[in-house]
């Protein structure tokens, strides 16, 4: 399981001494601790799936991004350079991302298939496609190429 591969890999990189690998790591466990006691707090089971390790793994991510890019913006290198380095420690335990060309055939295969017409039809595309896509593709991509692929229908 990844939650185990993480704890194993945070273990490897304290004996081999790489701060930055470790205080990365950390960050993410606790991450997924606090996110098994907001599901024990609902009264559910406090074991996270596969799958919400994932998602908060690419909350992570994302939070790793947009820092980096704020950091660039506000020509803090040192520290953008030190999200960067983060990010690409928890790019390691995702899924491989899809990329924008098989993003935009799976779009159009999901239009035809559910015959979307128009803007209107914004909803229904996105959340078929959430199922088929949650952990493969950034969320803002999707939505962007659904948005201009739909524009081209309503003329």
């Amino acid at each position: 399981m990844l939650h185990q591969k993480i704890s194993n890999d945070l273990k490897e990189a304290l004996k081999g001494g790489n701060q930055t690998k470790i205080s990365t790591l950390r960050m993410v466990l606790s991450s997924l601790h606090n996110k098994e006691i907001e599901k024990k707090g609902k009264g559910q089971e406090p074991k996270l799936t596969e799958e919400e390790t994932i998602e908060v793994l690419m909350n992570e991510a994302k939070k790793r991004k947009e820092s980096n890019e704020a950091y660039l913006k506000g020509n803090r290198n040192d520290l953008a350079d030190k999200e960067k380095k983060e990010l690409e420690i928890i790019t390691v335990y995702l899924p491989k991302q899809l990329s924008e060309e098989e993003i935009k055939k799976i779009v159009q295969e999901t239009i035809q298939k559910i015959g979307a017409q128009s803007e209107k039809d914004f909803g229904k595309v996105m959340g078929l496609l959430m199922k088929e896509l949650k952990g493969k593709a950034d969320t803002k991509l999707v939505s962007q190429i659904v948005k201009k692929s739909l524009e081209g229908f309503s003329g």
